[in-house]
């Protein structure tokens, strides 16, 4: 599952610009204004895209998609 989480970290490092999702995977990306809902969205279209696999937005928290790790831990879970 390393090439998930490899994946997921070049997705928010695309959509926030900032490689410090690779180097803090506990940043909180709303806080830090890294990221926005649009970019949510398109994150769970490029996780579509890339893992055949369909997240709603209604379909997770907040929580669950607040940093790098979590984002990476939800993804998981529903590939198993």
């Amino acid at each position: 599952m390393q090439d998930v989480e490899e994946k997921i970290l070049d997705m928010l490092e695309e959509l926030t610009g900032d490689e410090i999702v690779k180097e803090n995977k506990d940043i909180d990306l709303l806080e830090e204004d890294l990221i926005d809902s649009l970019d949510y969205v398109e994150l769970l279209v490029m996780i579509q895209d890339e893992f055949g696999l369909v997240i709603a937005p209604s379909e997770v928290t907040k929580e669950e998609m607040a940093t790098p790790a979590r984002i990476i831990e939800t993804v998981k879970k529903r590939l198993a």
